[in-house]
């Protein structure tokens, strides 16, 4: 009984060790905080402030660089220090073009804007290509305007996908 449960047991690992796909994916993503007629806010991202967005891909942080897809999802200011500014963020990073066209993966996680050069956040799940996908994505800010909230920023993604 032992030896046959230690052998389904190797068996299900083999599996799912078999199963698992990594991908790596690569973009750019260059947001701006819709802003007509500001008179008295100061800061372009006060605590407690929800934001939606929908955001082209590209392969670069040109703005004339190539388009792969978008971006979609809300983020919230989740930091009362200004110092420590961190956002809460869901997203949805889809694929208009390539091999991972109509695939897309979705990230929930604490962002933590001010950690420099570079940050980390959870890939939860995916769909398409990127079906059960689990992993993170590194980011790092190309470009930010604390006043205006407009940036761009690198997201490097690696994700285990079936």
């Amino acid at each position: 009984m032992k030896r046959s449960r230690f052998i389904l047991g190797l068996a299900l690992t083999l599996l799912l060790t078999i199963a698992t796909t990594p991908s790596q994916c690569k973009y750019h993503s260059k947001n701006q905080i819709a802003r007509a007629n500001r008179t008295t806010d100061k800061s372009a991202t006060p605590f407690g402030s929800l934001y939606a967005f929908d955001d082209l891909l590209r392969e670069g942080p040109e703005p004339n660089s190539t388009v792969v897809g978008n971006g979609k999802g809300l983020y919230l200011s989740a930091s009362q220090d200004p110092a420590n500014f961190t956002l809460v963020m869901y997203a949805d990073f889809g694929f208009t073009t390539g091999k991972f066209k109509g695939s897309s993966f979705g990230v929930f996680s604490r962002n933590p804007v001010a950690e420099l050069p570079e940050r980390e956040m959870a890939v939860v799940g995916g769909r398409g290509k990127f079906r059960l996908a689990r992993g993170f994505v590194r980011v790092k800010t190309h470009y930010f305007n604390a006043i205006m909230g407009d940036n761009i920023v690198k997201y490097k993604a690696t994700l285990i996908h079936y």
